[in-house]
C-alpha cells in the first residue's frame, strides 16, 4: 500500500497514487489485514496507536493525514469498548453551561458543526430534543414558571448562541419555546399534570461505531496500516524510551511479535491505567488516572412513546435523554462507578429499573420492562480525582508522556474526538520533528464528499440503479456517497438484496460489506457495531445469527465447523447479558455476563 501513496503540495499530507481510488485503499478486506500485519512486522512506523476506538481511529486520521506513516492496532473490534455505546449524540452538552465550563460547550459546539455540514454530513444529523418545564398550573405558580422558562431559555439560547457564533457552520435548526399544548402536540405522551411547556432545541445524531469505521477507513485511504484483533502486551524499550509494542494476533497461533515505532500512542479510554502498568518495572508514574463512569441505555419500540422529539430530563444524579433512533427510542444513561470487568460491562436489573422510573415520572402511559427491546452498557473514561463520584470528573481529556516515545490521551467527549487526536498528534510530531499542523479540520471523511447532491437526487438515482427509493436512503444515511458500492455488489450477487433473516431493514449486502471492506471478523463485529441488531431487535440478534454467518463464511472462508462456532459464541453472548439484566447489582450482572467467553479469547490489554 505504501508504494500507491505519493505527497501532495497542496493538501501537505500523503495521498493515494491517482491510479488508485479513495474507496479501494480504503478497504479493510482480508487481504489488505494480511498486508498490514506484514507491514507491522517489517516497517518501521512514525506513529503506532493502540487502540480502535473514536480517538485512537481519530488519532490515525490526523497522523496520516500529515504524511507520517501509521499504524492502528485494537485487540477486538473496532469500537468494541466505550465508543459504540454512547448516547449517539453529537452535543455541546447542554449541562454543562450550567456549570459554567464554557471552554467544553464552545469546543463541542464547533466539532458538531464540522461534523454536521463537512466531515460527515451523512452520519450526523440534526435531532429535535425537548427541554420540557415542570411546574403547577394554580395562579400562584405563575412567577416559578415564568422564572424557569427565562432560566431554561437563556440557557438554550446561550447554546444556541455559541453555536452561530463559535460553531463553524451550525449545521442545526435554532430553538423554539413551546406552550404546554404546543409541546404535548410534538410529543402526545407527556403528561399534561407535569408540564407547563417546553424548549425544542436541536442536537446532532450519530451511529457512532459507523463512524469510527469510517474514521478508520478514511485512515487507511491514507495509508494508515489498521489491524484488529491484535493485542497489545508490552512495551519494547531502548534504556528509557519507548521504541515500540509487543503484539499478539489473536486470529493467529503464530505468537507474539514487535511492531516498531518512532513514537507510541495509547488512546486506550478505560484501560489507560493499564499502559502505565507496562511500564511498573522502571518506576513510570502514570502521569494521569482514569475512572470508568456506567452507562446504561435502554432500548424500546418506536409504539412504547408517542413524539416526534427527544426529550432531556433531570434526574437526581445527570440527566436522561429520550430519543428517536429511527423505528425505536433509546432511553440513558446512568452514571455509576464501576470497578468490574472493563471488557463487557454488564446493565442489571438495578440499572434498568432506575431508567423506567426516571422516564415514567412523564409519561402518560408508563414504560416496562416487557417493552424493552434492547439494553447496553458503556464506560466513559474520565480523568480522575480519586474521591469524587463519576458524575463530578470531568469530561476534559489530558495527553501526557509518562516516558520517552510515549504519549497517552485519555477522558474527553466522544464529540470533542477530533480535537484530542490533533492534540496527542501534535506532541507526537513535535518530538518527530515533523512541522505540519493538523489539517483533520478540512478532510471530509470517506461517504461525505458530493453528499448533499446524492440526497438531494436520490430518486433519480435510485431509478438508475433500479432500487427502491427506500432501501437508496436508508444506504445513503449509513454509507454515504459510498451506497453506490453497495448496489454495484447486489447487482453482481443478486442475493444480497435480501433482506436479513429476523432483521428486514438491514440488507444481506450489508452483511458482506461488512466482512469485504469494513474489517468485520466475527458475526459479533457485523451484528454489534456494522448494524445495531444485537439492540435493535427483541431477540438480539439470535434469529439473524445464522443467515449473518453464511453471508460472512462465504466472504471469510469460514467452513461449516466455523459458522457454528461463530453462531455459538453470539448466543451465549446474547443469554449472558440477558441473564445479567435480570441480577440485582453489579457484582452479579458481571458474573452473568463473564459465562459468555469473548470470542476473541482476550482482553484488551490485559496482561
Amino acid at each position: 500500500m505504501r508504494e500507491t501513496l505519493r505527497r501532495s503540495a497542496s493538501y501537505g499530507g500523503q495521498v493515494r497514487d491517482p491510479a488508485v481510488s479513495r474507496y479501494a485503499a480504503s478497504e479493510l478486506s482480508p487481504e489488505r489485514r494480511a498486508a498490514d500485519l506484514h507491514r507491522l512486522r517489517t516497517e518501521r512506523f512514525d506513529v503506532l496507536v493502540i487502540g480502535g476506538g473514536v480517538t485512537g481511529a481519530g488519532a490515525a486520521l490526523d497522523a496520516a493525514s500529515r504524511g507520517l506513516s501509521v499504524a492502528l492496532v485494537e485487540s477486538r473490534d473496532l469500537a468494541s469498548g466505550t465508543s459504540s455505546r454512547s448516547s449517539k449524540l453529537i452535543h455541546g452538552g447542554l449541562r454543562y453551561l450550567e456549570q459554567f465550563e464554557l471552554h467544553l460547550v464552545h469546543e463541542a459546539l464547533t466539532e458538531r458543526g464540522l461534523l454536521a455540514t463537512r466531515l460527515a454530513p451523512h452520519l450526523v444529523r440534526p435531532v429535535p430534543i425537548l427541554v420540557p418545564l415542570p411546574g403547577g398550573h394554580s395562579p400562584r405558580e405563575l412567577p416559578a414558571r415564568a422564572w424557569r422558562r427565562a432560566y431554561y431559555g437563556a440557557g438554550v439560547a446561550a447554546y444556541d448562541a455559541f453555536a452561530g457564533f463559535f460553531g463553524g457552520g451550525r449545521g442545526m435548526p435554532v430553538h423554539r419555546h413551546l406552550s404546554r399544548d404546543g409541546a404535548r402536540h410534538l410529543f402526545p405522551s407527556l403528561r399534561p399534570d407535569v408540564v407547563t411547556g417546553a424548549i425544542r432545541y436541536y442536537d446532532g445524531q450519530v451511529d457512532d461505531a459507523r463512524l469510527v469505521v469510517t474514521l478508520a477507513r478514511t485512515a487507511a485511504s491514507l495509508g494508515a496500516a489498521v489491524v484488529t484483533s491484535v493485542r497489545a502486551v508490552g512495551m519494547v524499550r531502548q534504556a528509557r524510551e519507548v521504541t515500540g509494542v509487543r503484539v499478539r494476533d489473536l486470529e493467529s497461533p503464530t505468537g507474539e511479535f514487535e511492531v516498531r515505532a518512532r513514537t507510541v500512542i495509547a488512546a486506550t479510554g478505560v484501560w489507560s491505567d493499564d499502559i502505565s502498568a507496562m511500564l511498573g518495572d522502571v518506576g513510570v508514574r502514570p502521569g494521569l488516572r482514569v475512572r470508568a463512569s456506567k452507562g446504561v441505555h435502554v432500548v424500546v419500540p418506536r409504539s412504547a412513546i408517542t413524539g416526534d422529539a427527544g426529550l432531556i430530563l433531570r434526574t437526581p444524579t445527570s440527566v436522561l435523554f429520550v430519543l428517536p433512533w429511527g423505528g425505536h427510542w433509546i432511553i440513558g444513561t446512568t452514571d455509576t462507578d464501576w470497578q468490574l470487568d472493563r471488557d463487557h460491562p454488564a446493565a442489571s436489573a438495578r440499572d434498568i429499573e432506575y431508567l423506567l422510573e426516571q422516564v415514567n415520572t412523564v409519561l402518560d402511559r408508563p414504560v416496562s420492562t416487557s417493552d424493552i427491546e434492547g439494553v447496553y452498557a458503556g464506560l466513559r473514561p474520565l480523568l480522575s480525582g480519586e474521591a469524587e463520584p463519576t458524575s463530578k470528573l470531568s469530561r476534559e481529556h489530558a495527553v501526557v508522556e509518562p516516558m520517552l516515545g510515549l504519549m497517552l490521551v485519555a477522558g474527553g467527549k466522544y464529540t470533542t474526538y477530533r480535537v484530542m487526536a490533533a492534540d496527542v498528534v501534535d506532541r507526537a510530531a513535535r518530538r518527530l520533528g515533523a512541522d505540519v499542523p493538523s489539517r483533520t479540520a478540512d478532510l471530509p471523511l470517506l461517504g461525505a464528499d458530493g453528499f448533499a447532491a446524492m440526497w438531494r437526487d436520490r430518486l433519480d438515482l435510485a431509478r438508475r440503479h433500479g432500487v427502491q427509493a427506500g432501501v437508496l436512503e436508508h444506504l445513503l444515511e449509513r454509507y454515504g456517497t459510498l451506497a453506490p458500492q453497495l448496489i454495484a455488489m447486489i447487482h453482481a450477487e443478486p442475493g444480497l438484496a435480501a433482506p436479513l433473516a429476523g432483521a428486514p431493514e438491514y440488507l444481506a449486502a450489508e452483511v458482506a460489506y461488512a466482512a469485504r471492506v469494513e474489517g468485520a471478523l466475527h458475526l459479533d463485529d457485523v451484528l454489534t457495531r456494522r448494524t445495531r441488531i444485537s439492540f435493535e431487535t427483541p431477540h438480539r440478534g439470535t434469529e439473524s445469527a445464522h443467515h449473518a454467518a453464511e453471508i460472512m463464511g462465504s466472504v471469510l472462508g469460514w467452513d461449516a465447523e466455523m459458522r457454528a462456532r461463530e453462531v455459538e459464541h453470539y448466543l451465549a453472548r446474547v443469554e449472558a447479558e440477558r441473564q445479567s439484566q435480570k441480577m440485582p447489582d453489579d457484582a452479579t450482572a458481571d458474573a452473568a455476563r463473564l459465562g459468555a467467553p469473548d470470542v476473541r479469547g482476550a482482553s484488551p490489554l490485559a496482561s
